[in-house]
């Protein structure tokens, strides 16, 4: 008899991991790095949720916490809803997960029965992608385009994926960084309602746009999942803390699962979630410095033949059409690498079709990085 894996780990690696591989062995090796691959605030957490953690951990052993989450948390979240968007969302129904990635299983699994098909946008962040199949379930990707701001529209998902249970979308998105403004959030909204399909809107960016400020789409529904986390606005990567907000027919589905697979998200990263949450102030600064990075790159990019550019509304992303240069834009990306010690992750990882000619820059670095990263580009593309 022979021992083999189960289909269901069969999935894509996460790209964007092995290019942090091999910034690492450029590193180890005595080179140096510019790290614009990764989707991670170079800022720390808030000082007052650093100092919490200390305090929490000095005062009491930390056990499990309630599967849904400890109730000053939820409460928290709940008020910052009420002060960001003016938004009354009960903490009844918020639910408290080990990051996003958590919550995008827990959903996935809660909402649809194995073979069910979900739409999302093509490009998109994998993980969407790679977790449905995981969990048996088929995304249907929608080749999405600039006029639409790489969002699916009602009409899209209806051509390429009438049967779908539910959609997904992110806004604002990784890797392009457009948003859905309210009528095409409110489209979308309508038009899952009409076809009884579940919308899921992942909102992990919001607090980091450039035009104005993201609504959450709790604003139109209160039949939307929406993920959001701790890791991108807050700075909090690694504590792996995010939150869910569910329509009241799935939090009890939620909760077993919860129960069943994590216990309880870390009790010590909640402690310092409830602190984060008063530190706009903070937080606010650290996007002032994204928006910076953002305007040096939208100046300098186009100088080095980068002229391409999806708007980058909000996150800290511009993703690249670099037909120009190449249709391969993983070694693209490696030369890249090798020439000039810049990191930036190859387009494929995003969109399986026309990815090849795509590139995306994180701009969550410092500003230094930024203006160094450009002057590199500029030289190595004449």
């Amino acid at each position: 008899m022979s021992l083999t894996p189960s289909r269901r780990g069969a999935i894509d690696p996460f790209f964007v991991m092995e290019v942090m591989k091999a910034a690492a062995a450029r590193a180890a090796a005595g080179g140096d790095v510019i790290h614009m691959e990764v989707g991670q605030p170079a800022t720390a957490a808030p000082q007052a949720a650093i100092q919490a953690a200390v305090a929490a951990a000095q005062r009491e052993p930390l056990g499990y916490t309630l599967a849904l989450g400890i109730p000053e948390l939820r409460a928290a979240i709940s008020g910052h809803y009420r002060q960001y968007y003016g938004l009354d969302v009960p903490a009844e129904r918020i639910v408290v997960t080990t990051g996003s990635s958590a919550g995008f299983q827990l959903a996935f699994l809660a909402a649809f029965d194995a073979g069910d098909e979900v739409a999302l946008g093509e490009p998109a962040y994998p993980a969407y992608r790679n977790i449905l199949k995981a969990v048996d379930l088929v995304p249907q990707m929608i080749l999405t385009e600039a006029e639409t701001r790489f969002q699916p529209t009602p009409e899209s998902i209806q051509a390429t994926a009438p049967n779908a249970k539910g959609v997904l979308v992110a806004s604002p998105a990784n890797p392009t960084g457009c948003m859905l403004d309210g009528a095409a959030m409110a489209a979308l909204v309508q038009d899952c309602a009409a076809h009884d399909r579940w919308l899921i809107v992942d909102e992990i960016y919001h607090g980091i746009t450039y035009g104005g400020r993201a609504q959450s789409v709790l604003a139109l529904t209160d039949q939307a999942i929406v993920i959001n986390s701790f890791s991108k606005y807050f700075s909090m990567t690694g504590w792996r803390l995010g939150w869910m907000v569910l329509p009241p027919q799935l939090l009890r589905a939620v909760e077993c699962l919860t129960q069943n697979f994590y216990i309880s998200a870390p009790g010590i990263s909640q402690v310092a979630g409830v602190a984060a949450l008063g530190a706009y102030d903070e937080l606010e600064r650290n996007v002032a410095r994204y928006a910076r990075n953002r305007e040096i790159l939208l100046n300098e990019l186009p100088a080095a033949g980068f002229d391409k550019l999806a708007p980058a509304d909000g996150a800290f992303y511009i993703y690249a059409d670099i037909s120009r240069f190449t249709n391969d834009a993983q070694g693209f990306c490696t030369r890249l690498l090798n020439d000039t010690g810049i990191a930036a992750t190859p387009g494929f990882d995003f969109d399986r079709r026309r990815g090849h000619y795509f590139m995306r820059f994180s701009f969550a670095g410092a500003e230094a990085e930024m203006v160094e990263a450009a002057r590199r580009l500029k030289a190595w593309s004449k």
